[in-house]
């Protein structure tokens, strides 16, 4: 028996009337989805000619490329402008925070190129390492004299001082105190002597104690692999006469940094966190999926997005220079102290496994969750964006 679709034709047969009448009707909306794609195309156009107005106004008055405060209030409006248009607010905010960040990036490389004091002589320590190497193509791409003193250069120390206005060390940690000290001596008396290291407050009071004129700590929060400054993290660690290391402060806002002060111990208290154990906590797993030879892309087969996520970031850890994480985590005896306590109460949660005591796991779930309070809803949402987009690319 024949069913009724088989004997009803397809109101979109090819060449019936009415199928010819839908396709001509669609073919129409199309071309109206392509003429507003282009007014779009060329909205976008408009919009990038004022961005060259305003990098031209930020560059003759040296203003920052980031505005925190406009950027969340524009994206807040434009999201109730969405609404009242009956769009999802999630998306017209996932498309202005695109269209913005290109905005930045595209001030970032055009106000990069002019130096807050464009001219002027920086000296990079130990110039030929990778984030030595980072730092003198910024500085020279904004128009700054670049000198170099590496490891075999000491010799010539006191020609390389001569002139300078700024003087950057970016050595490993456990040689930055004895760096200083080798400096100081032949520093001009208003050079600006900075360091770049993960760890403040050792290397911040050896620069104080070798040198007299003005010193501050930075920590960049970023490796030399990345491409663009926009919106990544500077720490400043005060150390002396601020208001002369003002302008070097200006520069890396210039670049499109955000700019964090605050005093080297509690910058060395949060950082034992944010770097020594999460980076500690990272190379254990991945050295216990290596020593069980475990097969990751067969893992990956059957993962979710966010073992993937997690897997990636350990992969990404691994791809890098050792030596960038052994100066982190092996910094000082605190950051070895704090590494003990982590390993304290990894062995507790193995004996409570061992046990069995699913009670007692739950009592300590619902206790540090509720420690993490309105947080954990934050942390929802940015990781479902973060997964949501890995599935968009795989």
């Amino acid at each position: 028996m024949e069913s009724d679709n088989a004997k009803r034709p397809s109101s979109q047969q090819i060449g019936s009337p009415v199928g010819d009448k839908v396709a001509q009707e669609l073919e129409n909306l199309r071309k109206q989805l392509d003429t507003i794609d282009q007014k779009i195309v060329s909205l976008l156009a408009k919009r990038q000619a004022e961005v060259e107005h305003v990098v031209k106004l930020k560059k003759t008055h040296n203003l920052p490329v980031y505005h925190p405060a406009r950027e969340e209030n524009l994206i807040s409006h434009l999201r109730n402008q969405g609404a009242e248009a009956g769009l999802d607010s999630d998306y017209i905010e996932e498309l202005y925070r695109r269209i913005l960040r290109q905005s930045r990036v595209e001030q970032t490389a055009r106000l990069s190129k002019k130096g807050v004091r464009a001219g002027a002589t920086v000296l990079i320590v130990g110039g030929m390492g990778s984030m030595g190497q980072y730092f003198s193509q910024w500085f020279g791409d904004s128009g700054y004299r670049v000198r170099i003193l590496d490891r075999n250069d000491w010799v010539n120390v006191g020609r390389l001082c001569r002139g300078i206005e700024l003087a950057i060390i970016s050595v490993p940690i456990e040689v930055t105190a004895e760096v200083a000290g080798k400096l100081g001596p032949h520093l001009p008396v208003d050079c600006v002597l900075a360091d770049v290291t993960s760890i403040k407050e050792r290397p911040l009071n050896a620069m104080l104690g070798a040198y007299q004129g003005p010193v501050i700590g930075l920590h960049p929060l970023f490796g030399p692999t990345t491409s663009s400054m926009d919106k990544q993290i500077v720490v400043i660690t005060p150390g002396r006469n601020l208001p002369s290391c003002r302008w070097l402060i200006d520069q890396f806002s210039a670049w499109g940094t955000i700019i964090l002060q605050v005093n080297a111990r509690e910058h060395d208290e949060i950082m034992s966190i944010v770097q020594t154990v999460r980076h500690f906590a990272t190379f254990a797993f991945g050295q216990f999926l290596c020593h069980k030879q475990i097969d990751l892309p067969r893992t990956i087969e059957f993962s979710s997005p966010i073992y993937r996520l997690e897997l990636g970031m350990v992969g990404r850890l691994f791809a890098q220079d050792p030596s960038l994480y052994s100066e982190i985590i092996f910094a000082s005896p605190k950051r070895l102290a704090l590494l003990k306590d982590y390993l304290s109460s990894l062995a507790n949660n193995l004996a409570m496994v061992e046990k069995g005591d699913k009670e007692m796991f739950s009592a300590e779930f619902k206790k540090i969750a509720a420690w993490f309070g309105p947080f954990s809803e934050q942390a929802m949402r940015e990781s479902t964006y973060l997964i949501d987009k890995l599935i968009e690319r795989f």
